[in-house]
């Protein structure tokens, strides 16, 4: 299961930057607009402290870590709805993600440039805003334009469609993102072929410099003021910082983190965030040979999880046996789990819990 969250943002605001200090894979990163044009997707693991207990305790050949996807989209600049700067290319990108990670730069350095002339955060924010709900205007319009015939004349579904559609149409001419719209999920599920850019979930990041790690400077003050209504993650992380930390083993990035006075780097946060604002969660298996953590969707059951692993499995689903994280951790093996009764076995109609510890049987 491939989960994409997108890095957006203008030009020279620290995206590539945060791209290489977070993934497998590497940006050019410099100190000009437009530095990069396709995107560069990366593979990053999801930290989680269950997998090393894990571990621990079985010794297994292999450990492997649960993954999301990230991807460093080109800078979208004033005008990209209209096709400045490639705009049109870039603003497409951003309709195959899953997730929008907003990059704000709330630092000044007189080196580095910044594409309006100043740090202006809250101008920033207003220029992507502006454009994504400008590009998800243009797809409602033009979607409208191709339904709108047969939605009068008796289609009932095209109706439904073309219901919700003006719906939206009203809320972003107002200036407003989709998100903000109330929308039930069986009205979401009629305009999901869209991939409409201001519905997907977003989290913000202020690109700070070493001054602002644990206050406050002016620029974050500000962003904080305009996004309190929006009821979005604000996560503030020194991309620079982070590209340090990138290099580090495991014991020397927790005494760089202690120096700073921090207990896990904004990079890590920032995983985890994206990793639950997608409503993800993580199933294990565990064995002498391999513990493996999993990524699924809250609230899948028990032959869906199965299928994350493989598709036979799914089809072939007789049942799961399961222990809770916690109780495996206190009896410390499968053996002991069972004779204490704490391994239970479901079947398909079991809800997979974040933690679970699964081992299914299934027909060939």
């Amino acid at each position: 299961m491939s989960f994409k969250c997108g890095i957006l943002g203008l030009p020279n605001v620290g995206k590539s930057t945060l791209f290489n200090s977070i993934s497998t894979g590497k940006a050019e990163a410099a100190n000009f607009p437009f530095c990069t044009i396709e995107p560069n997707l990366g593979v990053v693991s999801v930290p989680d402290i269950r997998i090393k207990k894990l571990s621990e305790l079985l010794n297994p050949q292999k450990t492997i870590p649960t993954t999301i996807n990230f991807v460093d989209i080109a800078g979208l600049v004033r005008g990209a709805s209209k096709g400045e700067g490639l705009g049109n290319k870039f603003l497409s990108n951003l309709k195959e993600v899953d997730l929008l990670i907003h990059v704000i730069r709330c630092f000044k350095n007189d080196n580095i440039v910044h594409v309006n002339g100043k740090v202006d955060p809250v101008l920033d924010k207003e220029i992507i805003d502006y454009e994504l709900i400008i590009k998800d205007l243009d797809s409602v319009d033009k979607r409208i334009d191709k339904i709108k015939k047969q939605a009068v004349t008796g289609d009932k579904e095209k109706k439904i469609e073309y219901e919700i559609l003006i719906k939206c149409k009203i809320h972003l001419e107002n200036g407003s993102s989709l998100r903000n719209l109330e929308l039930e999920s069986n009205e979401v599920k009629w305009i999901k072929h869209l991939s409409l850019i201001t519905l997907k979930p977003l989290i913000y990041v202020a690109n700070i410099d070493e001054d602002a790690i644990n206050t406050d400077n002016e620029h974050i003050i500000a962003l904080k003021s305009v996004i309190k209504d929006e009821n979005l993650i604000l996560i503030k992380i020194c991309a620079s910082l982070e590209e340090q930390l990138y290099e580090l083993t495991d014991d020397e990035k927790s005494l760089f983190l202690d120096d700073y006075g921090l207990s896990e780097s904004g990079l890590d946060m920032l995983i985890k965030a994206s990793y639950k604002c997608l409503d993800l969660i993580t199933f294990f298996t565990a064995g002498e040979k391999e513990v493996k953590a999993w990524t699924v969707k809250k609230d899948s059951t028990a032959p869906q999880a199965a299928g994350i692993i493989h598709t036979d499995f799914e089809k072939g689903f007789i049942k799961a046996e399961v222990i809770k994280y916690n109780d495996f951790i206190s009896y410390q093996s499968e053996i002991k789990c069972k004779e204490a009764g704490k391994l239970s076995i479901e079947g398909k109609d079991y809800i997979v819990q974040d933690g679970n510890i699964m081992h299914f049987r299934f027909n060939v």
